[in-house]
């Protein structure tokens, strides 16, 4: 029976533990609110932690899934810390969506106490978390993802080695800028068709037949934009944070990428413009404020 710890129970985070609650799992929780975890441990029988050091004590697999790499790397010191917990032979997952140069960071301290490290973000939202559908990108040691592979398959239907310790987090920052760069792109195309006449659910559907289909197209702009229901399902600041983490990727490896810093510029001014609780799709409304027209969601 493993013994795991999971640190982090957002809105992709709790439904994650969720699928980690079986027979055959020994499992802790925490979480920076105590509530959230003291709630969500009696309602799944699992012991919850008042700090990262007692949900890690004696565990082989210590998940993380906080906002941003800097608050996981903030969990490994201190007397309540990771590294002070954490014994030689177990595993630090982290399913953060990060940064490559912190995960390197932590993996060599790590390293040092004989402790692996995988950075290992996830993609599907939280219907995929939820379904125990995710797609995981690992960065780190082969051997080290087999030892815990059984682990992540509890909520990953794909689990996909990309490379050294940092690659998860840069393909996972790539994905969503691309994802970005959808929303925005379509938005403008959209809007500027309202103006020409045409309308937005017309356009649609011949887009999502021809080759300028994506995701944002074909499932984002149907449900959420034409219907104008805006769920938030995923803070516009997260992907804020995912595009910026990709233009710097890019600059580091000394890249031209126009396109990308543009769109992490644009993303940066609509986060700054709709503010933290914005959802991803909600960027929608600002290009609509600056061409002057709305997608969808008017009777006939």
């Amino acid at each position: 029976m493993p013994r795991v710890a999971f640190l982090g129970l957002g809105a992709i985070g709790a439904p994650m533990a969720r699928h980690l609650a079986r027979p055959d799992v020994d499992l802790a929780l925490w979480n920076r609110t105590t509530a959230t975890a003291a709630a969500l441990a009696g309602e799944l029988g699992v012991r919850h932690a008042l700090t990262p050091a007692d949900a890690a004590r004696g565990a082989d697999v210590v998940i993380t899934c906080l906002p941003v790499s800097r608050h996981v790397e903030a969990l490994l010191d201190g007397p309540d810390g990771l590294l002070a917990t954490m014994a030689a032979g177990a595993v630090l997952v982290d399913c953060t969506s990060g940064d490559s140069a912190t995960s390197r960071r932590m993996a060599e301290r790590l390293a040092e106490r004989g402790i692996g490290f995988l950075d290992a973000p996830v993609s599907g939202g939280v219907v995929g978390a939820q379904q125990g559908a995710l797609t995981v990108m690992v960065g780190g040691d082969e051997a080290v993802l087999e030892r815990v592979h059984p682990v992540l398959a509890c909520f990953g239907k794909r689990i996909v080695h990309c490379g050294a310790v940092g690659a998860g987090d840069a393909l996972k920052a790539v994905n969503n800028a691309l994802l970005a760069m959808h929303l925005w792109g379509t938005a403008e195309g959209l809007v500027a068709l309202e103006k020409a006449g045409v309308k937005a659910e017309l356009a649609l559907d011949v887009i999502n037949a021809s080759s300028g289909r994506s995701n944002a197209s074909m499932n984002l702009f149907p449900e959420r934009v034409l219907t104008r229901a805006f769920p938030r399902t995923f803070r516009l600041a997260l992907l804020d944070k995912d595009v910026g983490i990709a233009a710097e990727l890019a600059r580091e490896q000394q890249v031209p990428s126009p396109l990308l810093q543009l769109t992490a510029e644009l993303f940066r001014m609509a986060h700054l413009e709709l503010g933290e609780a914005a959802d991803h799709v909600e960027v929608v409304q600002v290009v609509e404020r600056l061409g002057g027209a709305q997608i969808g969601g008017r009777s006939a």
